[in-house]
């Protein structure tokens, strides 16, 4: 007969628990600086992650009327994290703003949620803008779409106050927005370094921290979709069939260990435990190809750079000094023979990340490759990835979206814009026809020392007298 548990080993285990759970939850990230608020709406809206947006007035700058509009209940949003504060906008005519007080300066994520519906008199699909941002433009001539209606943005900030601006294009356009967050990122998250990919060689890239950047993608590898409720940081990882582009024999693994983060390392807020304890793998058993890859192919904007940061985690090693790889970007080597014991100071099952800067050029697809070493000797695994990040970083004019500067772009729904483009069409015809009147006059000048240089002498030359001294005296 099997023996009773004891009562007080019941009591003890459920006692340790509770105290594990809790002191996790003390550690979860509070970040200084975190203001949530929901656009148009006119009381507290709680989501199911417990986080509480706030109504807009207070944040909101504008000397013109304020419009919000309300959406019937849709079924097609109920599946979507953010679907309560999607049911109310706020509409703008003019340019506006909203102004954030900042407690912790830094680097911010700003989230920015825009859901098209229809309701009445306005079709916000209609809606056509921009988006600017301490000096910067993050969105430009912008068209929400139902499918992606949350941009997400990091950008440093310096002073006191963030204001965030929403300017329609023209007289006739209108503006809108659904939800803002802005949020203190860990001091942890971006890097000031990182690997910048060249076609020949691999340079330091400095200055990451004083870029603006934009998340395109973010991908957990062999892993299922996370939720902001998993994640400390309140961010989506989506599963990596659509990108994932390779023959290669691969295989998806999956760890149910303690993931062992390290200080001054990948924290929890670099990424969750969710995208750390599955991978996809190269699989040496199965593989008869010595030099076959994982690759992962992704849509990009032409002539910006991109960071990559890269999650690894090894979870499918049995011993240390087992797992060597190379990293190849748009096919061209950007880290050779990485050695994961190395990287995570000795340590099975410790995350570790690694940025890179390639710039696209004229290309617009991003190819990102995972390879086996030369280094690698009888290990099982060939290459590894847990997790992937993909992020648009700002161009010469400050700007992630297009060649206007913030200044242009402010004032253009003003007819500032439209009225510098006629000053500057007025201005260079008046140049042109200016140099077309001198060069006439000029021509006019010389024709005429011309024909009195090349006057025909007279037939009778006999009163002529000719210098002496001259050029064939």
């Amino acid at each position: 007969m099997a023996d009773r548990p004891n009562p007080r080993h019941l009591q003890l285990s459920i006692i340790i628990q509770l105290l594990a759970l809790f002191f996790r939850s003390s550690a979860l990230f509070s970040p200084p600086d975190s203001h949530l608020i929901s656009c148009g709406s006119t009381s507290p809206i709680t989501l199911h992650d417990r986080r509480i947006f706030l109504p807009d007035a207070t944040y909101l700058i504008s000397s013109n009327p304020k419009i919000s509009i309300s959406a019937d209940a849709n079924a097609f949003l109920q599946s979507n994290s953010y679907a309560s504060v999607y049911q109310s906008a706020r509409i703008f005519t003019a340019p506006s703003s909203y102004e954030f007080d900042i407690r912790s300066k830094g680097i911010h994520i700003i989230r920015l949620h825009f859901y098209p519906f229809s309701s009445g008199s306005h079709n916000l699909a209609f809606a056509r803008f921009h988006v600017l941002a301490s000096g910067f433009v993050l969105l430009s001539n912008f068209t929400a779409s139902s499918d992606s209606p949350l941009k997400e943005f990091m950008l440093r900030v310096d002073g006191e106050k963030l204001v965030i601006f929403f300017v329609p294009v023209d007289s006739s356009s209108f503006a809108f927005v659904n939800a803002i967050e802005v949020i203190s990122a860990p001091v942890d998250l971006v890097e000031d370094k990182a690997r910048f990919v060249q076609t020949d060689q691999v340079l330091s890239f400095d200055g990451l921290s004083k870029q603006v950047m934009e998340t395109l993608f973010r991908i957990n590898v062999g892993g299922p979709k996370v939720t902001p409720f998993n994640d400390t940081l309140w961010r989506t990882w989506v599963p990596d069939n659509e990108f994932f582009h390779s023959d290669s024999v691969t295989k998806i693994v999956s760890f149910s260990g303690r993931i062992m983060y390290r200080k001054y390392s990948a924290s929890r807020e670099v990424a969750p435990d969710s995208v750390y304890n599955t991978a996809r793998i190269i699989d040496v058993v199965n593989s008869s190809e010595v030099s076959s890859r994982m690759t992962w192919k992704f849509p990009v904007d032409h002539g910006y750079k991109y960071l990559i940061r890269m999650h690894f985690c090894d979870i499918a090693s049995l011993a240390l000094n087992e797992l060597y790889l190379n990293v190849y970007i748009n096919g061209y080597l950007a880290y050779e023979n990485f050695d994961m014991s190395s990287a995570t100071g000795e340590v099975l099952a410790s995350p570790y990340y690694v940025d890179f800067v390639a710039d696209m050029g004229s290309s617009d697809i991003l190819f990102v490759s995972v390879g086996p070493s030369g280094f690698a000797g009888q290990s099982r695994v060939d290459g590894l990835l847990n997790g992937l990040e993909i992020m648009k970083l700002n161009n010469t004019v400050g700007s992630l979206d297009g060649e206007l500067p913030f200044s242009l772009l402010l004032h253009s729904s003003r007819g500032f814009f439209s009225g510098v483009v006629r000053s500057l069409i007025c201005w260079s015809a008046f140049v042109m026809l200016s140099v077309v009147g001198f060069m006439l006059i000029l021509r006019w000048r010389a024709e005429s020392r011309n024909q009195i240089a090349w006057t025909a002498l007279p037939v009778d030359a006999a009163g002529v007298k000719i210098a002496k001294g001259g050029q064939f005296a």
